[in-house]
């Protein structure tokens, strides 16, 4: 008998639950429908800020299957649909489309609803001119009203990853760029010291920092943003731009009765299966084990939501995989500026209950005496026992960000500074100095340590 498998959300996590289902079990066996609200499947939603920047030339780029290729597959995708609720005991979902309402029966469902991106309940936020950019028809919005309107001030109300590259993104198109944040210093996932050196970096490309500040609302002239009010006054705007952060997309699978994790997310287990029998979530929406904490977290990242749903996939068509957790990696950029960070920070040490210390350390992403060295400052954060890694971050120059990667394999496997000192890194004077800055940050955190005993 052929099994049914409906998949809410047609982005990383579903499609690739469905991709990896396919490969294992056949139409015969198998059949796959997958149900997105918007207009497009399967595209990279990191790549909006770079599309609007003008790095990416079409969105079709950021695109990596089309509806059309997801059709030869046998997997029947279906867009401008929205799923309203899940009957788990009835086994089936209810969708309204353009055209119609109606019933969808499955055996397997799979939730990857994704994350609702923060939106202030504040005067005049529906006005013309305030654009959040978390989908691609954001995405292509925000590039329409730029051509159309010509503005010539943006603000950006958020300083984390998406704040910094919208900053980019209009630097780029000339705009007067002001950031407003109601934390002290932007990228608030950074230690503060780690983040004035963001803030510095901001200001040096021209951005106005408006720090401290919380947002009240917006005002308009013929239903058009002109102005942005904070607790510190006002604003002038022509263009706006929401970069608040997101929460898990859960609220649907809540009103069908699974169960919710205290940050929001669905909760599964390792399998990715959540309370409801023949049930999977993966993506934005779930809630996921930081391996350092060894607490539950709700991290949006397309990484995780690939995963995830790679390892639904795998277990839907039959075979077994899990998701071991996050130690939380990310980079981003502002221009020039490169930041990255793995694992805890200092006060998410403190707060999960670590006696924690840390180091901070400049170097050059290359030898010194060889063309194009640029600075580096790298922070590890580490236990005071043990010497165990429990988290780093990096602020630098080109070269820089993806060093943190080095970093999190380490924190990864449980590695303490010690023993990261040895690490056998890659040497040549066009890549790195003959001590890695990776190296210099470890081996100052054992120095450091050995000071404690």
């Amino acid at each position: 008998m052929t099994t049914r498998l409906v998949v809410i959300g047609g982005d990383a996590g579903g499609m690739s639950a469905a991709s990896q289902a396919r490969r294992r079990r056949p139409a015969s066996d198998l059949q796959i429908v997958a149900f997105e609200r918007g207009q497009h499947v399967s595209y990279s939603a990191c790549g909006i800020p770079y599309l609007v920047a003008g790095d990416v030339a079409a969105p079709d780029a950021l695109v990596a299957r089309h509806p059309a290729e997801f059709a030869r597959m046998e997997i029947d995708v279906r867009l401008s649909s929205f799923v309203t609720s899940i009957d788990v005991d009835q086994r089936f979902i209810s969708v309204r489309s353009d055209s119609s309402e109606y019933r969808e029966p499955f055996d397997q469902l799979v939730i990857a609803t994704g994350g609702v991106p923060a939106r202030p309940d504040v005067p005049g936020a529906d006005s013309a001119g305030i654009h959040g950019v978390q989908t691609l028809e954001d995405g292509i919005r925000l590039l329409g009203y730029l051509d159309r309107h010509s503005p010539r001030r943006a603000v950006v109300v958020g300083g984390g990853y998406i704040g910094l590259e919208m900053a980019e993104a209009m630097l780029r198109h000339g705009l007067e760029v002001v950031l407003v944040d109601a934390a002290d210093q932007p990228m608030r996932t950074l230690d503060p010291d780690m983040g004035g050196l963001v803030a510095d970096a901001l200001r040096a490309e021209g951005v106005t920092l408006r720090l401290g500040e919380r947002l009240e609302g917006f005002a308009s002239r013929a239903g058009r943003v002109i102005s942005v009010h904070t607790d510190a006054g006002e604003i002038p705007a022509d263009l706006v731009i929401l970069g608040l952060g997101t929460r898990p997309n859960s609220d649907l699978a809540r009103s069908a009765g699974i169960e919710i994790g205290a940050t929001g997310g669905i909760r599964t287990d390792r399998r990715m299966r959540t309370s409801a029998d023949g049930v999977w979530a993966a993506g934005d929406c779930v809630e996921t084990f930081h391996r350092v904490s060894q607490r539950p977290v709700a991290i949006a990242l397309g990484t995780h939501a690939n995963k995830q749903g790679r390892a639904v996939g795998i277990n839907i068509g039959g075979g077994y995989a899990t998701f071991p957790g996050v130690v939380g990696t990310a980079v981003s950029k502002l221009c020039n500026t490169e930041v990255a960070r793995t694992g805890l920070s200092t006060a998410e040490a403190a707060g999960a209950g670590f006696a924690a210390f840390s180091v901070v350390t400049e170097s050059t992403t290359r030898a010194g005496y060889f063309p194009g060295a640029r600075q580096i400052k790298t922070k590890i954060i580490a236990e005071r026992t043990s010497g165990r890694l429990l988290g780093a971050q990096i602020v630098g120059e080109e070269g820089a960000a993806k060093r943190i990667d080095a970093l999190a394999v380490a924190l990864w496997n449980g590695m303490t500074v010690e023993e990261m000192t040895s690490l056998d890194l890659s040497y040549a004077p066009p890549f790195a100095p003959v001590w890695d800055p990776v190296l210099i940050a470890a081996r100052k955190a054992a120095e450091a340590l050995g000071s404690f005993s």
